[in-house]
């Protein structure tokens, strides 16, 4: 009878702790001291390597062993962007041959990573490029965190200091895989970035809300809210429908943390002075911050932008209602820097699988 062949583990998969313990006993099983395990655990994520065999610190023959028993595997950089103002786009193919998308950003010191937590997304907004190509599926563990891994194994390696789930798709829909990421980037063990320095962008699913909010952590929130009423609101975001606008709020309010109203502006749709108003009763509601988007023009899926000077007035309506402001400042309009854009020019469009069809969609 043939021996059933055993699939390598993959370490990337796993939360720091769990990753080392692993080790752990792989080392210890072969009569080696236990301390390996923390050798190599530290190349997984804090200093981190290509593959087993750049582990020069341990002998050859357990760099071999390691790769028999376990794989640290890479994102394929398949597209690299660099925009005038010195924002750069990572388009990433994956094993299967999704590709999903990656953003640096560099302002005032901070380099912000936005990162994807799904290739394509299920919801279907109406002025998002992601939403028109559809859901795909899920990323695993090591794709998600392996966005931020890929960026310190770049030579030279960019230092990310923080991270916003921005990208493709809607983590809290990949609440399972994306509550293990939180882990790996917060952990000292893993990446290491400050919870306060993490935020999780959500169009409003709640089981989500709920759970990102137990978290001990102070992981930050940001809401999609994009419309002040739930009428104009459903058309622009069909999952209005099963999360209504005064659900999400009433979530935010019960979020024990200061929370982010993310807000893209569309011209002659949400950008009235009556919708300046609705949003500040909605933000002073739950004390929410308001972050102003314009609208990219790669990405604008037929809308129109609100011209910036109509954008600081509403901006200026805002405050005169007792909300803290700011305006983003839109970024990349020199490469295919709208969510979503580049992965549709390099990949193409691929048919849409309904969400239900991914055995790992889940929410909390």
């Amino acid at each position: 009878m043939t021996a059933p062949v055993r699939t390598p583990e993959n370490l990337l998969d796993l939360t720091p702790a769990a990753a080392e313990e692993r080790l752990r006993v792989f080392f210890t099983g072969r009569g080696e001291p236990a301390y390996r395990a923390k050798q190599v655990a530290r190349r997984l994520w804090q200093a981190p390597v290509a593959s087993f065999e750049a582990i020069t610190e341990l002998p050859a023959a357990l760099r071999a062993a390691l790769a028999e028993s376990f794989v640290i595997p890479r994102l394929e950089l398949n597209v690299r962007q660099k925009s005038s103002d010195g924002t750069e786009k990572f388009l990433f193919k994956l094993a299967d041959g999704q590709g999903i998308e990656t953003v640096a950003i560099p302002d005032d010191g901070r380099m912000t990573l936005c990162i994807s937590s799904q290739a394509g997304c299920a919801l279907a907004c109406a002025f998002c490029a992601t939403g028109a190509m559809g859901f795909q599926r899920n990323l695993r563990v090591h794709e998600i965190a392996g966005q931020v891994r890929e960026m310190r194994l770049l030579d030279p390696p960019i230092e990310i200091t923080n991270i916003v789930f921005m990208g493709m798709g809607e983590p809290m829909m990949n609440w399972k895989n994306v509550d293990t990421v939180l882990t790996v980037l917060n952990s000292p063990q893993g990446l290491g970035i400050g919870a306060r320095h993490i935020t999780v962008s959500s169009v409003g699913i709640l089981p989500g809300i709920v759970a990102l909010g137990a978290r001990p952590e102070q992981f930050r929130l940001a809401l999609s809210i994009h419309a002040p009423t739930d009428d104009l609101r459903q058309t622009l975001m069909p999952v209005n429908t099963k999360y209504p606008l005064a659900e999400v709020i009433d979530a935010a309010k019960a979020f024990d943390r200061r929370v982010t109203f993310e807000y893209v502006m569309l011209g002659g749709v949400n950008d009235r002075v009556e919708d300046a108003l609705n949003l500040a009763r909605l933000a002073r509601d739950c004390r929410a911050f308001v972050n102003l988007i314009p609208l990219h023009p790669g990405g604008a899926m037929g809308f129109t932008p609100t011209p910036r000077d109509a954008i600081v007035r509403f901006a200026r309506e805002l405050r005169k209602g007792g909300v803290e402001v700011a305006i983003r400042k839109s970024r990349g309009k020199d490469i295919a820097a709208a969510c979503g854009q580049l992965r549709v020019e390099r990949l193409g469009r691929r048919p849409p699988r309904p969400a239900e069809q991914d055995g790992h969609v889940e929410v909390a």
